[in-house]
């Protein structure tokens, strides 16, 4: 119910857009002059609701999906091929050329900033904890998972990944699988006391399956959910191209209209922090 609610409300944001066939691989120099003549540009992005997903028709979904499109839409280009892959696959496949820009919410960090160019970020979010229902073990933070010596899981790559060892969860101890559904099935299936990914994510699950809820109270162990999109290593142009889009639409009402419908609201919005400083770390 919730997909079709969402697709409603997103059909008047991409009402103009261009479901492309494969395009080619766009090098880097010609993304830019590709996007001004009106020509298809690939999105890459995983299934992760609501930051960027595939509809029924594999239509780009997600505020991220609908930030993207309204910005390549203000540069010239209403065309758009999704590419729907797995969350470890994103980066390796930018690099590929399999598509031209990750638009799946990555966070900006700074082992990624050696391998990709991120635009200045898109919003300002904090992870969640999900538990089994009644939450038995009575977690609340990460400090709780470490001191009561349970199983953690998350997706490997995720920044809980490296916030899990940071607070002193033991390697054996955190369990990293493919993606969100993984998290849920290890949660649901008992193999894990409690997973942790992106809010929106968890609370997606948590408002759909009764066997599972979010720890509430939580305290997140930081606040380190900086969304950006991710360009080729030499793509800079781009990124100053995109910066400047961004830097008039970013807390637009053109934008929230395209955005809340998946519970982006203004608390959301960029806090000031600069990509540069989040990917000195």
């Amino acid at each position: 119910m919730r997909r079709a609610i969402l697709k409603g409300a997103v059909a008047l944001g991409i009402a103009a857009l261009t479901v492309g066939s494969w395009a080619g691989s766009a090098s880097a120099g010609d993304l830019l002059d590709k996007i001004k003549a009106g020509e298809t540009i690939r999105v890459g992005f995983s299934n992760e609701v609501p930051w960027a997903y595939p509809g029924d028709n594999n239509e780009p979904l997600g505020f991220v999906n609908a930030i993207t499109i309204d910005i390549l839409k203000k540069m010239g280009t209403t065309k758009i091929e999704p590419v729907v892959t797995e969350w470890g696959s994103l980066i390796p496949g930018l690099q590929a050329g399999r598509f031209d820009i990750i638009t799946g919410g990555m966070y900006i960090l700074p082992e990624r900033c050696r391998n990709a160019l991120f635009t200045e970020p898109l919003g300002t979010f904090a992870d969640a904890l999900l538990v089994p229902k009644g939450n038995p073990e009575d977690l609340h933070s990460f400090d709780d998972v470490r001191d009561k010596e349970l199983m953690f899981v998350t997706g490997a790559g995720y920044n809980t990944v490296k916030n899990a060892k940071n607070v002193g969860i033991a390697d054996d101890k955190i369990m990293q699988v493919a993606g969100p559904a993984e998290i849920l099935q290890a949660v649901k299936a008992g193999r894990a006391a409690a997973g942790s990914g992106t809010y929106f994510t968890m609370k997606e699950f948590a408002d759909k399956d009764e066997a599972v809820e979010l720890a509430d109270p939580f305290t997140p162990p930081v606040i380190d959910g900086y969304p950006g999109l991710a360009f080729l290593p030499n793509q800079q142009e781009e990124v100053d191209a995109f910066n400047a889009a961004l830097k008039e639409y970013v807390g637009s009402e053109e934008m929230m209209k395209s955005v809340e419908p998946y519970g982006y609201s203004k608390a959301n919005l960029p806090d000031g922090t600069p990509t540069a400083e989040l990917c000195k770390g």
